[in-house]
């Protein structure tokens, strides 16, 4: 078979190749140099950022003839036969299928052996997490102290369920997520290398679907090309990808901006004809209200993860919603995102939930209530609002005289005695201030 896959045939073969984490190249390049290898190595992260291509590349500089810098020469006998999987001096084990302790003890056998060719004998467990744990008590000892010529690398997805009698023993590497630019250029060389035209946002399409691990966006990249042939735009990923696409969520965040309750249920109607997931879309419009809150408070796209044309239509809602309102909409899209998972009608809850987020006030503190008292913008609506409620006392005239004076005497009760309290405490220029703030949120009590 000629064909390999991007994941395989791009597979780093030196430290400087690994993509994304540089911390930990080199700082075993390092220790090569100066000889101050440990016989036992943690690797810990998600998935598809290089954990076991960071232990193969080590392992294959530990037993180089030629090693330069720290990096392996891939040239010389014990590089290539680790290349071609024919080497007897590094032996990589899996972890979910040789988990039981016969398969640890038969280990702890053959370490005993010296290496045949290079300098060490060294173990790949990879998904080593998957151990049982018998089968780590029975490698605590051999793991402390074992030959001067065996070394132990191991990889997890999951160090959490790594006892800390292990990872004690180890020297612990943490690998991070691949940021969204990194991986968007190892996909341009890929492209360039195999000859396929892909524009920007089609790219941040497949990295942003591949959410930090690089294996993934390989993977997804084949797909593509499997499907659009050698030249690719967004158009062509959104439809194999069945993205969602990003002017939904600009039209939600306008539709709050003015009030617009049927685009709630245009965009209901929208995403169950194109078979989106409503969890994916609510989980998306929560990222895309984030982007807003950040926008507004760093007056900037530095913290968007998005194409340029993207991130000039973010800049446009600079000065647009208030901060409090943003944290009001996240906090409230998150608990809509947990009640999906467990609704029975999804398409009905989401026409619920935007409608609500459309229906959303915006809020004002008392420090802006305050101000604005002050500077004379309120008592127009206050009296308008005194009015509206005088109107609505005329409506009831036919009740008796005393039930209408009992509820008048209520009613002034409760608009006036949360100051009487307070009223000898305060200047004749405050308490006016202070009546018509009350008067402003409705005659309710400030506690």
């Amino acid at each position: 078979m000629d064909y390999v896959v991007s994941a395989r045939k791009w597979r780093p073969k030196t430290f400087e190749e690994i993509v994304g984490q540089e911390h930990i190249s080199k700082t075993i390049k390092n220790a090569i140099v100066n000889n101050r290898i440990a016989h036992a190595y943690l690797f810990a992260g998600p998935r598809g950022v290089g954990k076991t291509t960071t232990a193969r590349i080590l392992a294959k500089a530990l037993n180089c003839q030629n090693n330069i810098n720290g990096e392996p020469c891939n040239k010389c006998e014990s590089c290539k036969a680790f290349n071609e999987s024919q080497s007897i001096d590094i032996i990589e084990i899996d972890g979910a299928s040789n988990r039981r302790i016969e398969e640890i003890r038969t280990l702890r056998e053959n370490v005993k052996y010296a290496p045949t060719t290079g300098s060490y004998k060294i173990f790949i467990i990879d998904e080593v997490h998957m151990l049982t744990t018998e089968s780590f008590n029975a490698l605590l000892k051999t793991l402390e102290e074992p030959p001067e010529h065996a070394i132990f690398i191991f990889a997890t997805t999951d160090v959490h369920k790594v006892p800390l009698t292990i990872i004690s023993r180890c020297q612990r590497f943490d690998f991070r997520r691949i940021e969204l630019d990194a991986i968007k250029n190892q996909l341009v060389k890929i492209a360039e290398s195999d000859g396929v035209k892909i524009d920007d946002q089609a790219l941040t399409f497949i990295a942003k679907k591949a959410d930090g691990a690089l294996r993934d966006a390989q993977s997804l990249f084949d797909q593509v090309i499997s499907f659009g042939g050698k030249e690719i735009d967004s158009t062509v990923v959104a439809k194999m990808l069945n993205l969602i696409d990003d002017e939904v969520y600009f039209n939600i965040s306008d539709a709050v901006l003015n009030k617009d309750f049927l685009e709630a249920f245009e965009i209901s109607k929208l995403i169950y004809d194109n078979g989106w997931n409503y969890i994916d879309f609510i989980m998306g419009l929560t990222e895309h209200f984030r982007n807003i809150l950040t926008v507004i408070l760093k007056q900037d796209t530095s913290f968007v993860e998005a194409t340029k044309q993207i991130k000039k239509m973010y800049l446009e809602y600079i000065d647009t919603f208030k901060e409090p309102d943003l944290l009001r909409i996240i906090t409230y899209l998150n608990k809509t995102e947990r009640e999906l998972k467990i609704s029975q009608n999804q398409k009905l809850l989401m026409e619920i939930a935007l409608s609500h987020l459309i229906g959303m006030e915006s809020t004002t503190t008392i420090t802006e209530l305050v101000k604005n008292i002050q500077e004379g913008n309120f008592p127009e609506y206050v009296e308008k609002k005194n009015e509206k409620i005088n109107s609505s006392r005329q409506m009831h005239k036919k009740r008796s005289e005393q039930t209408f004076s009992e509820e008048k005497t209520e009613a002034k009760t409760e608009t006036h005695d949360s100051v009487s309290n307070i009223d000898s405490n305060l200047s004749k220029d405050e308490i006016p201030l202070i009546k018509a703030i009350i008067n402003e949120l409705g005659g309710k009590e400030i506690r």
